[in-house]
């Protein structure tokens, strides 16, 4: 047993099975109060059986916490992070990682409301969630006890786990005696799976896996054309129709899954060390991708938009790694939000069996002179004859370099 006296903890409690065992084990392990706390960011869950359970093991209902993240969740994480096009090793849209700062930040609120002295988390000890969690709860309230069940019980299989909650009377669903074939994470932005059949990377991942998008060979054969308004660098509408955050997101997951959009089999390099291999679903997020590089692409200057390519593989891998709250991320978010002043516009897009195809795009800020590049001739603010001066210039360090070799004869 622990060795550390607490009193409450606040437990970010999903409902499910392992979630109801680490309940029941902290209040007797610690003998401490627990305090559940269930985010409704998008998973697509009813959560008010959570809300039950949680009363029949025990917990005072002014003790239970169920909040409707969505809103927020999408207008404060998803989209500062889409301004800055943020993709993980050049292919993950982050979508287990931006979840993570929401769901601590609320834990620690709801622990300073409460009067708890701790809270508790069911990532495991291998994963990336554990320092996500950790490194937000650390950030927001320096003294707060930390309590990671997995890293200290010794329940090491699902038959311990099942036992476990057969002693104590937490109801087992008949579909969870077994071991899952993978697991899932899912939110508003995407749905991730991972472990069991997924772990050999050799093999193609089951169909029965899929949950937010069709099979892409089995879309329609016919495109579906649709516009995306943005202001600032968030989108604000489809097809001319203003819609919130979540609201928004929610309508491109549809659009997405219908056409077969969001596909990534992914082994990615865990914070931890290891190589994992898991599956992602992101039908709205590709697209909304797609769209804001493209508003950016006439509105942003060359200078600007090489630095943000440039800036965000570190962003990206701050998101990753559980730095959401660190000074970097922020001074690196103060900068992206700068360069979106001016990105505002209306993007047009075909979807296709799995792709996302830019068919136009539209600004009242466009940098795009049509005067400038047209191979018509024109009265342009361009001389052809400036070219050669600028190339000479760029050439002469070159020019040096060869006469070099040319000297030595190599």
């Amino acid at each position: 047993m622990s060795q550390t006296k607490v009193k409450k903890a606040v437990l970010a409690y999903s409902g499910g099975l392992d979630t109801s065992i680490i309940l029941k084990w902290l209040q007797t392990t610690y003998g401490c109060e627990v305090v559940t706390f269930t985010a409704d960011l998008g998973q697509g869950e009813e959560l008010e059986p959570a809300r039950k359970k949680a009363l029949l093991l025990g917990i005072k209902p002014e003790n239970i916490f169920i909040e409707d993240l969505r809103e927020e969740f999408v207008r404060d994480y998803v989209f500062p992070m889409f301004r800055a096009n943020a993709v993980y090793e050049g292919q993950y849209l982050l979508g287990t990682s931006i979840a993570r700062p929401l769901i601590a930040k609320k834990q620690i609120e709801i622990a300073e409301k409460v009067g708890a002295d701790a809270v508790s988390h069911g990532a495991t000890g291998k994963g990336n969630d554990q320092v996500r969690f950790e490194l937000g709860y650390y950030a927001l309230k320096p003294d707060i006890t930390i309590i990671a069940p997995w890293r200290e019980w010794d329940l090491r299989s699902r038959e311990q786990l099942i036992a476990f909650a057969e002693q104590h009377q937490i109801p087992i669903a008949k579909d969870k005696r077994g071991e899952a074939p993978f697991s899932v994470d899912a939110n508003l932005l995407h749905a991730s799976s991972e472990g069991k059949v997924l772990e050999d990377p050799a093999l193609e991942v089951p169909d029965y896996v899929y949950s937010r998008t069709i099979d892409p060979e089995k879309a329609p054969d016919t495109p579906t054309v649709i516009s995306i308004d943005f202001e600032r660098g968030d989108a604000v509408a489809i097809d001319g129709v203003k819609m919130s955050p979540a609201t928004l997101l929610a309508k491109l997951n549809t659009l997405g899954r219908d056409n077969g959009i969001g596909r990534l089999d992914l082994v990615e390099n865990r914070f931890v060390g290891m190589k994992s291999r898991g599956m992602y679903e992101t039908p709205g997020g590709t697209i909304l991708l797609a769209a804001h590089r493209a508003i950016e692409s006439i509105t942003l200057d060359r200078g600007a938009a090489h630095l943000k390519d440039e800036l965000m593989p570190k962003y990206a891998e701050l998101v990753y790694n559980g730095f959401w709250f660190a000074p970097e991320r922020e001074m690196l978010q103060a900068a992206i939000d700068q360069s979106q002043q001016f990105v505002t516009g209306r993007v047009r897009l075909k979807l296709y069996k799995g792709n996302v195809i830019t068919v136009g795009r539209e600004s009242k800020y466009s940098l795009y002179d049509q005067d400038l590049v047209t191979f018509e001739e024109g009265a342009v603010a361009y001389d052809h004859r400036d070219a050669a001066g600028f190339i000479k210039l760029n050439a002469l360090r070159l020019r040096t370099l060869g006469q070099r070799k040319k000297k030595l004869g190599l």
